[in-house]
């Protein structure tokens, strides 16, 4: 006798793996996620390569937020490792701090100029605060003008340019509006009450938030097989007429056959190179804005406090995006253009017409989230399912 279940989720990254633990925990209803790769966790998945070093297959996640129950919620499966992120970017040949702050100045400029220019932004902005490169850029101040641009062109404008494979000036300006100055001389790339790191692992923590008897799992699984929608906005699971509810975290113009045309993504390529040595930099991450083709180096060991005689770093490659080429067709970015968020606004018309689908996740929502405000969406989703279940 077959399984009936209450919700499907396609997709098991962040978004499905917490509205289906709190579906299942919370509201003891039975759970199927649909995944087609061949493990739990989306990007944030971790594993244990040959030479035994954990590391992100997809590319580093480092955990901090404000939101004190996200941080609560999750440590209820996991202990923690109290890490405070650093890195360090290349410019003109020498290593220094970033994000860009009162030491990285004192690195690389002459001691009056460096003077002069902490001193005006001290007086204008005030001391530890974070200003974006987009509103130093506005200045009316030449000098601190001067000093937006001069971080603009050194530390940024060719990473984003690598990025995207764009000019940044194509892009939403949201994109510079994240890009941050710190008037201060704190080193930490994240300035958020809680910067810590699953102790065992984001695979593990995963793990233990599925151990439960109403979820089911189902990987190498192809949803478009499972799944179908129907003109008159019905959801059919193995060609019968689903009576739950529809969690959806893929790409939205995937779902729906991509009948208003593709929506744009950028995607990844990464090197995993293992070092006979006990670290390979002094930082978790280096970025190289210029003269290079990978945007960075990871070093996992870092992010994880692991004991081990040998390390792993990733070697970071954006490319373009191809659903058809199997090196290409991981979507890991929405590109923020205006044109693209007006295609998505016409997926996210029509997909509110289906009274039983919820459209949940970075890829399913054509937009940039955080670690943590992609759980805190998940957690407020569920608030939002949970009123209905009451109703």
């Amino acid at each position: 006798m077959s399984v009936k279940y209450d919700y499907i989720i396609v997709g098991c990254g962040l978004a499905g793996i917490v509205l289906a633990n709190n579906i299942a925990t919370r509201l003891n209803k039975k759970v199927l996620i649909i995944e087609k790769r061949n493990h739990i966790g989306g990007n944030c998945y971790d594993y244990y390569d040959e030479h035994g070093v954990l590391v992100h297959k997809y590319g580093p996640h480092i955990f901090h937020t404000n939101y004190k129950d996200v941080y609560d919620y999750l440590s209820a499966y996991t202990e923690w490792y109290v890490y405070q992120f650093q890195a360090r970017t290349v410019i003109d040949g020498k290593k220094t701090y970033l994000p860009f702050n009162l030491n990285t100045m004192k690195d690389i400029l002459e001691e009056n100029l460096y003077s002069k220019l902490c001193q005006k932004l001290i007086d204008t902005y005030g001391y530890d605060k974070t200003v974006p490169i987009y509103e130093l850029k506005q200045s009316a101040d030449k000098d601190i003008a001067w000093l937006a641009d001069y971080i603009y062109e050194k530390v940024y404008v060719h990473y984003i340019a690598k990025q995207w494979d764009l000019n940044p000036e194509d892009l939403d300006k949201s994109v510079l509006q994240r890009v941050p100055v710190y008037i201060s001389r704190d080193n930490r790339y994240f300035k958020d009450r809680y910067q810590v790191m699953p102790l065992q692992g984001y695979t593990a923590m995963f793990e233990r938030m599925l151990d439960n008897k109403n979820i089911h799992v189902l990987l190498n699984a192809n949803a478009d097989e499972l799944i179908k929608l129907t003109d008159d906005y019905n959801v059919l699971y193995n060609d019968q007429k689903f009576d739950g509810k529809l969690i959806y975290t893929g790409q939205i113009d995937h779902l729906f056959n991509y009948q208003f045309g593709e929506l744009p993504y950028r995607s990844l390529r990464f090197d995993l190179v293992n070092y006979k040595k006990e670290y390979f930099q002094e930082v978790a991450m280096v970025s190289y804005p210029n003269n290079y083709d990978f945007t960075r180096i990871t070093e996992s060991k870092h992010l994880t406090g692991q004991d081990c005689k040998t390390t792993t770093v990733l070697y970071e490659y954006p490319q373009d995006y191809d659903r058809h080429d199997p090196g290409k067709d991981v979507p890991y970015y929405p590109v923020p253009k205006d044109d693209n968020h007006e295609l998505y606004k016409k997926y996210a018309e029509h997909a509110e017409k289906y009274a039983s689908l919820r459209m949940v996740g970075r890829l399913a929502q054509y937009k940039y989230f955080n670690m943590d405000q992609m759980i805190k969406v998940a957690l407020d989703t569920f608030e939002e399912i949970q009123r209905e279940e009451s109703k």
